[in-house]
């Protein structure tokens, strides 16, 4: 009698995938935050951009580009625009004079409080699928997500 080889079973391509599922949830967070944000005329990136700056008032370039995860050159894009549309204004730093330091203008503080409000309307949607406690267990598994990927 012939052994047949069992054949392998078809897998879901995405049923047991972690990082299917997590870039799944941030592709429908960034599509909401891009509907919400097109009325003020800003991308997600010129919003996180402005949060960044918000934060830190006077903060470089490069510092923006490590707080929104994205290279300099993107940042130097991205705040270029945002200066184009009067949004920021750069100056050279009292302290290193080849270094910029950014500051939102009066215009650009009062669209992004209003941008602001309206990100923040999507992720309270978000948050509030969720109890207290599983927010606080969501932000710490996701926080060792974050660490356990770069290469010790």
């Amino acid at each position: 009698m012939r052994t047949v080889a069992a054949r392998p079973r078809p897998v879901d391509a995405g049923a047991e995938r972690l990082g299917l599922a997590i870039k799944r949830a941030e592709q429908v967070l960034i599509a909401e935050k891009t509907r919400v944000l097109r009325p003020f005329g800003l991308t997600v990136p010129q919003y996180a951009a402005m949060f960044a700056i918000a934060a830190a008032p006077g903060i470089s370039g490069a510092r923006a580009a490590r707080e929104c995860h994205v290279t300099p050159q993107t940042m130097a894009v991205v705040l270029a625009g945002l200066e184009a549309k009067g949004l920021i204004e750069r100056q050279p730093s009292e302290v290193h004079a080849q270094v910029l330091v950014t500051r939102l203008t009066r215009a650009g503080h009062a669209l992004f409080r209003r941008a602001d409000a309206a990100a923040r309307e999507v992720e309270d949607r978000l948050a509030a699928a969720f109890t207290d406690a599983e927010l606080a267990t969501l932000r710490e598994l996701l926080g060792r997500a974050a660490e356990a990927i770069p290469a010790p």
